[in-house]
Formats: C-alpha cells, sequence, structure tokens
C-alpha cells in the first residue's frame, strides 16, 4: 500500500476516489501443530510430479496460507495544509466491509464492488501451475512381441535375495523382462544410482531385449510399476501393458505385493527438491544474495522463466538506453510518460505495460529485506508484497502467437526477436507519447540498438564475375557450433551446468569430458566461404551456375547478441543437445569481419542485370527448360499452363513447378497463353513485391505446410528476413487467411505492414565486451529452464527467476544468448532514446 504510487493523473487539481485493498498473509493454523509441522517438512518428499500446485506436486501458496483481504475508500487530492507541493496525499480513508458499505452511495459501492470481484490476469490465464516436463509415458512398441527365453529363471518374491548378478549390489536394481537377469541401474548425474548392470547386459546381449522393471516399484497396481525402455528409438520410461504377463512367466504375483523403493519420477523430484535449480546452474556455490535497484526478481509463473530471462537482460539496466526510456525516472516510479494512458487501454498497451514492469525492476521499490540465503527453497514462501509477477506483460505481448500465449515452455531466443518486433511497433505508432530525447523528429525504435546487416560475396564460378548483396537488417547472430573443430582438454574439467538427469539412472556425467569449441571457431565457421549449388544468374540469360559466398559486417550494431545453435535435429527428427563447450572471451574484437565492398580491380556483375533501375518492372522471362516442359505435360496439364508454371519457378524445378499448378490451376487466366515478354502473371507480382524468390521457395520446401503466396506474403512483411516469415506464419495459423487480408489491406491503403526506420544503422569499432547471458538447463529449447546472468557494476549476477544473487561462476561456456556491448558506448548512452 504505497501511496505514492497511486495513479493520478489527471488534467485538473480535482481529488479522485481510489478503493485501497490490503492483503495479508497468515499461515494456515491446524488442531495439531506437531502435524502441520511434520506435513510441511514431509512435502518434498512425497511429492511425485515436478511441479507446483499441481496434484502430486509441490505445495503453493493456497496450500501453505490464508489470504486475509481488507478494504477501504481512500480519497486522494492536493494536501491542504498550504504547502506549493503539488503532490497528491490521502485526505480521507474510511472502512469499506459489509457492515460500511450502505454507508456510501450506491454508484460508490457498486464501482467499488466491481474492482474488488474483477478477474484479473492472474484468474484468467490459470497461471497458478507450472511444470517442467509433462509428456505422458509412451506404451513401448516391444511389449507385445517382446522375445522371452525359457531359461528356468524364477525370481524370489523376498526383496533381501535380490542383487545385481555383475556388481552384487543390492539397491537400484532392474529386472529384465525377457531373460530375468537383474542388474543394477545406471548412475545419476550426482553420484547416486546403480551399477550399470542391466545397461550393460542390454548391450552384451546385442540389444534384442530392450524392456526392464525396477524391483521394488512393483505393485497391484501395475501402472504405477517403474518401467524402462533401452531401445534407442525409445530410451526411455514407458508403459508396458501386458507387464502383469510377463512377471508371472518369472514367478512374480503381483497380487499383494507392496512398493518397497522409490520410483525413477519420485527420485527426481526428490533430488531437484534439494539441489534444484540453483546448484544445476551454480554448482551447489553458497551465493550472496542481493537486493536494489536492478536486482528485483520476477515471479514465474508457470513455465515463463524463457520470458523472465530476456526481460532482465532488456529492461532490468544492462541497457541503458532501455533503462532511460521505459525504466522509473528520478522524479518517482509513475512519473514516466508513458504510463499516461486511459484504464480502459492501459491493459492492452504495450509500451505501458513495458514501462510498468521497467520501472518496477530498475526502482527497487518492490525488493525486500535481503536474504539470510540464497539457499534453494519453495518461492511461495516469499512474502507477496515484494513480488513482481509480470502477467498482464505476458498477455499484451503474447496474446495474439501461437505459443506465447500458453503456459507452455518456449524458446527465449524466439521469444526475443518476437518482443523486439512487438516493441517496434509500438514505438512508431507512439505518435506524440513518444518522442526522441534528442530533439530529432524520428524515433530510434528498440531494434535499432541491435540491428546489424550483413554483406554477402557472390562468385560467380561460370565467368568469376563478382555481386555484392547487402541484407535485410537482423538482430541477432545466429552461430553454428563446428564441432568438427571440437577439442577435448587432457585434464577433465567440472561441468558448471548440468543437464538434469531424463531418468533416474542416467550415465554417470562427472566422469564424461565435454568437448570444447571457441567462440572464434563459431565465427570463422559463419565467415568461411560456401559453396551455393544451381544458383541462377540472371547476367547469363539466368543459367544456372554454382557460386562461393562470404558474408561480412556491414555495421556493428551498439548491443550485440549472439545464439548458439546448441540444438540440432536428430536421426528420429527430434531436437537434442550438443553437448558442449564453448569458450567465449569477455572481450572479442570483430574488426576483422567488416565487409569492404567492391574492391579495385574487381569484375562485378552488370547491374542491368541484376533488374536495376526502371527494367527491374519488367524482368526477362526465364528459359524454359524442354525435358521439364515434357515431363509436366506428361502428367496431363496443357502447355500453357506448365509454361506458366515453369516461368514463375525458374524454368527449370519440375518439384516446385507442380506445387505451383496444384495452387493456381484454378486461376482463370491458368490455360491462357503467356502475356507478351512470356512472363506469368504470379511471377510480376512476385517480381513487383521485391521479394527474394529463392527464399520464397526455400521456406515453402522446409516448412511443408504453406503455400506459395502464403509465404511470399510472409517473406514480405518481414523484409525478407526468412527466420522472421516463419515466426509470422506459424503466429498466424489460426486465421493465417485473414491476417494476409489485412496485410494487403494496409499495403494498399498506403500504411506499411512491416515498421521501417529511415534512420542509418549505428556502427563504430567492432570491439565488444561480454554484459550478459542467457543460459538453458534441458533437453531441448521447449522444456527446462532459463537464467539470466548480467554484469552489474562489475560483477556477475544470477537471476533466477525470484531468485538474485552474485555469481561465484557464470556458466559462459555453456551459455545460449550472448549479450556483447559494443566498448566505444560503454558509459555513453544513445542521447536519442
Amino acid at each position: 500500500t504505497i501511496d505514492k504510487m497511486a495513479f493520478t493523473k489527471s488534467s485538473d487539481d480535482a481529488p479522485g476516489l481510489f478503493v485501497r485493498i490490503c492483503k495479508k498473509r497468515v499461515a494456515k493454523t491446524s488442531c495439531d501443530d506437531a502435524a502441520m509441522e511434520d506435513t510441511t517438512a514431509a512435502a518434498a518428499a512425497t511429492a511425485t510430479k515436478l511441479g507446483v500446485g499441481v496434484e502430486g506436486g509441490f505445495q503453493s501458496d493456497q496450500d501453505k496460507y490464508d489470504t486475509i483481504s481488507t478494504y477501504s475508500i481512500v480519497l486522494i487530492g492536493k494536501g491542504t495544509d498550504g504547502s506549493s507541493s503539488s503532490s497528491s496525499s490521502v485526505l480521507v480513508e474510511l472502512p469499506y466491509n459489509d457492515s460500511t458499505k450502505n454507508d456510501f452511495p450506491m454508484a460508490v459501492s457498486q464501482s467499488a464492488d466491481s474492482i474488488i470481484h474483477h478477474s484479473g490476469l492472474a484468474v484468467q490465464q490459470d497461471l497458478s501451475a507450472w511444470e517442467l516436463d509433462a509428456d505422458p509415458k509412451p506404451v513401448s512398441k516391444y511389449a507385445d512381441n517382446l522375445p522371452f527365453v525359457e531359461n528356468g529363471v524364477k525370481v524370489s518374491p523376498t526383496p533381501s535375495d535380490w542383487k545385481c548378478e555383475k556388481s552384487g549390489d543390492n539397491q537400484n536394481l532392474w529386472l529384465n523382462l525377457s531373460d530375468g537377469f537383474i542388474g543394477g541401474g545406471r548412475k545419476n548425474w550426482d553420484g547416486s544410482g546403480g551399477s550399470n548392470g542391466a545397461l550393460d547386459h542390454f548391450i552384451e546381449t546385442g540389444e534384442k531385449y530392450p524392456l526392464v522393471v525396477k524391483l521394488g516399484t512393483i505393485t497391484e497396481d501395475i501402472s504405477t510399476a517403474d518401467c524402462y525402455s533401452y531401445a534407442k528409438d525409445e530410451d526411455g520410461p514407458v508403459k508396458i501393458p501386458n507387464l502383469k504377463q510377463l512377471l508371472e512367466k518369472r514367478g512374480i504375483m503381483v497380487a499383494g505385493m507392496q512398493k518397497t523403493v522409490k520410483s525413477t519420477a519420485e527420485l527426481e523430484v526428490e533430488l531437484n527438491a534439494t539441489y534444484a535449480f540453483d546448484a544445476i546452474t551454480e554448482k551447489g556455490a553458497n551465493l550472496i544474495p542481493v537486493v536494489g535497484k536492478g536486482l528485483q526478481g520476477l515471479q514465474n509463473l508457470g513455465n515463463s522463466c524463457y520470458m523472465n530471462s530476456v526481460v532482465q537482460m532488456l529492461f532490468s539496466g544492462p541497457i541503458a538506453e532501455l533503462t532511460s526510456r521505459y525504466g522509473a525516472s528520478n522524479d518517482g516510479v509513475t512519473s514516466n510518460s508513458l504510463l499516461e494512458v486511459s484504464p480502459t487501454s492501459a491493459s492492452n498497451d504495450l509500451l505501458c505495460q513495458a514501462t510498468k514492469l521497467s520501472s518496477a525492476l530498475t526502482s527497487g521499490l518492490f525488493c525486500g529485506p535481503v536474504p539470510d540465503s540464497a539457499e534453494v527453497s519453495d518461492s511461495s514462501s516469499s512474502d507477496p508484497k515484494y513480488r513482481v509477477a509480470p502477467r498482464m506483460f505476458k498477455h499484451v505481448v503474447g496474446h495474439d502467437h501461437i505459443d506465447f500465449k500458453t503456459g507452455q515452455q518456449q524458446d527465449a531466443a524466439q521469444y526475443f526477436q518476437y518482443l523486439l518486433e512487438k516493441l517496434d511497433r509500438a514505438e512508431l505508432g507512439a505518435g506524440d507519447r513518444l518522442k526522441s530525447k534528442d530533439g530529432s523528429d524520428s524515433v530510434l525504435t528498440t531494434s535499432h540498438l541491435f540491428s546489424y546487416k550483413t554483406e554477402s560475396r557472390l562468385v560467380c564460378e561460370a565467368d568469376q564475375l563478382i555481386k555484392y548483396k547487402e541484407s535485410p537488417a537482423e538482430t541477432m547472430l545466429s552461430l553454428r557450433i563446428p564441432m568438427s573443430k571440437a577439442t577435448t582438454p587432457d585434464v577433465e574439467m567440472p561441468d558448471l551446468k548440468k543437464q538434469k538427469s531424463e531418468e533416474s539412472g542416467e550415465e554417470d556425467k562427472e566422469k564424461k569430458v565435454i568437448p570444447t569449441v571457441t567462440f572464434e571457431a563459431c565465427l570463422d565457421e559463419w565467415s568461411a566461404n560456401t559453396t551455393i549449388e544451381d544458383l541462377r544468374w540472371p547476367h547469363l540469360q539466368n543459367s544456372i551456375s554454382s557460386a562461393t559466398s562470404r558474408s561480412r559486417f556491414v555495421n556493428f550494431p551498439r548491443y550485440l547478441l549472439v545464439h548458439m545453435q546448441r540444438y540440432e535435429i536428430g536421426a528420429d527428427w527430434q531436437p537434442r543437445k550438443i553437448e558442449v563447450n564453448i569458450d567465449v572471451p569477455e572481450e572479442i574484437s570483430l574488426q576483422e569481419l567488416k565487409g569492404t565492398g567492391p574492391q579495385e580491380g574487381e569484375k562485378l556483375v552488370p547491374e542491368e542485370a541484376e533488374g536495376g533501375g526502371e527494367a527491374a518492372s519488367a524482368p526477362a522471362a526465364p528459359t524454359i527448360d524442354e525435358g521439364a516442359l515434357g515431363q509436366l505435360m506428361d502428367m496431363g496439364f496443357t502447355m500453357n499452363g506448365c509454361k506458366r508454371a515453369l516461368t514463375a519457378v525458374g524454368g527449370s524445378n519440375v518439384e516446385a513447378a507442380m506445387n505451383w499448378v496444384f495452387e493456381h490451376s484454378t486461376d482463370p487466366d491458368f490455360n491462357d497463353p503467356l502475356p507478351e515478354g512470356g512472363t506469368a502473371t504470379q511471377e510480376s507480382t512476385s517480381s513487383d513485391s521485391g521479394v527474394d524468390e529463392g527464399v520464397v521457395m526455400s521456406l515453402v520446401d522446409n516448412l511443408g505446410c504453406f503455400t506459395v503466396d502464403q509465404v511470399r506474403a510472409a517473406v514480405k512483411h518481414c523484409a525478407g528476413a526468412a527466420d522472421r516469415a516463419a515466426d509470422w506464419l506459424f503466429s498466424h495459423m489460426d486465421d493465417l487467411d485473414g491476417a494476409i487480408a489485412a496485410l494487403e489491406s494496409s499495403a494498399t491503403s498506403g500504411a506499411s505492414s512491416e515498421p521501417k526506420s529511415k534512420t542509418p544503422l549505428e556502427d563504430g569499432e567492432g570491439k565488444y565486451s561480454l554484459v550478459g547471458l542467457v543460459s538453458h538447463i534441458g533437453k531441448n529449447t521447449g522444456s527446462g529452464h532459463y537464467v539470466a546472468h548480467l554484469k552489474k557494476d562489475g560483477k556477475w549476477v544470477i537471476f533466477n527467476d525470484e531468485k538474485i544473487a552474485l555469481s561465484k561462476d557464470p556458466p559462459i561456456q555453456h551459455a545460449y544468448m550472448y549479450l556483447f556491448q559494443r566498448d566505444d558506448t560503454a558509459g555513453s548512452p544513445h542521447p536519442a532514446y
């Protein structure tokens, strides 16, 4: 209840009526205090699911506390003490409850009740629970026809008789359902676990007997038994519907059996309850908590750590320009002019919500007392009045995105780019609300701070002529990790951030040596010469020839965000994490990667051949390959239709031409002769749009679920950026045709569908220093947990949702995203922000 945070912006000095809502949290009482303490102490041990506020998970606030709310009607206005201060203060405060509400005018009581009983976003979005991985266990494909070895082996019903047939261990034992072999499970990443006997036996027997069950977890309810498949195409927990019959063949009668050991799920929860996320990231170090301006934690709304990490990186202080635009000023936390919007529009105003959130992060107003330690504990123990829950910000950013509007985990890198796009649109449409602070007419967008262009130098193999081409502006440098250049250290290095075990018996990773790739090697891979096959060259009458391409920077942005491609698609078409350390120095120089443009003595591709000048609107038709034309006509299509199709896709690509035919066979002019000049209508349209058809066809082939016209519209909308076009398509799948129609309507009316700024991109010396990073724990970007590390006053600080502490050993080698600041801008924020 902070009086100065009351929203009192108005055009006059008239006092205003407010409802003051005070909430007090009181621990739930029990008639048996000892029983209550026992229940609380056993919470982690009894949890069976890695979640908060879900059935079988950890206790949430609602489980541990009662919330008592009191209300009052407050009159806020200018003081009456004769002072010249223009600040407002509380003039009158009257209690408001069931016994007093009739004392107020009906209009006041009705308005107060509507506010008190309003369902906020916390209720509307049902974000009280979050889960790490909630995928159900699949039924094993090997269960029905599992080989069974008739070797006479019977399993003793007495647990004391069970032991690993390799090591003699009597803990963590697994029974092979094919041959009756009992072996130890694999070791956990914390050193606990079994002897690896069960897995070794699976390999030694030719990987023919994949299914095992954990002894001690078998009860009359077969569904609770812990079953696992070692098969490479499953390799995880599974369900075995015929488990009862398989066990009976080994003499195990499930009737009356009792559970004697913990399942892998229970062990995983137990490990995370004590070891948890902080220790995974910082090796269990005794971290020192910190609070203050720019050191405010953010509540996890349910798998929202990806958003929290990106928000902390952008709005908590590392980027001075955004702090100046959106953060709290010296005049108070509510003094930012971007907060001056009507109450009815505030909830859907991105600039207002970004300012509100950034002001909370940078003001320190909501920081509580410094905790005694940063040891891992249930976050619900935090006092609610010190918690910042960015629900409205999450809603206004993601409500129209197919992924970000859900409560599921998402990719932080994708969210970063999407957030910049949303901010750009809001900033350019802000009008008088947002003005350049340096007096210039144009407003610099947030993405301007990160924007850079690249220069491609293409050398035609046919005649060695050179073509230079600039890419559209990008905001994130995505680097592939060249594992061919990885080195393995001679001395085992400690793994500072290990991925949690996907199964309790995962191999012991303490002894696994992780290869290392240098950051320089990743840059070399990005900037190296590459060969492009089958490139069509207009100056060669659209004939095909390969080319050598090389990329360089056109400009060096004020802030460079580097994204490491730590995840790849495996043979099973599932994303998997590349286990590798990236040796990233805290200071880098990219000066050698600066583009130079055409050099003296180079022979360039003629500009007129590239469609420059007025000729661009009427490009020469490509030569139609007669063989391709014959193949299409053999499929039953007319000659004119086949010619139109081949002309639209370059002249020779039969597969692309077939796709074009299927999309345009109903066009009224499909069977008409080609117009004068031989160019199909569709091709002319695409040329007029200025869209790179190579990018369009590549996306059509790779995405596989969108038409050429849909992809072309998205690419045009996103200024040629393929990654953003793909994201736009997926985010508008609910009504894609309607979204494209809206773009076309906007273009027809003269409005720009994509925010553009005519301000030249910023440039400077290519020397950078590392100021932030976002790391990820988990098997892929759509699950697990995100944590941010930011440099504050020369010291690294960990931002793990609500836990903020000095970092002892930031996981630089393991980060997913790196934020660099150009050295010549340190201490000199851009004046326009």
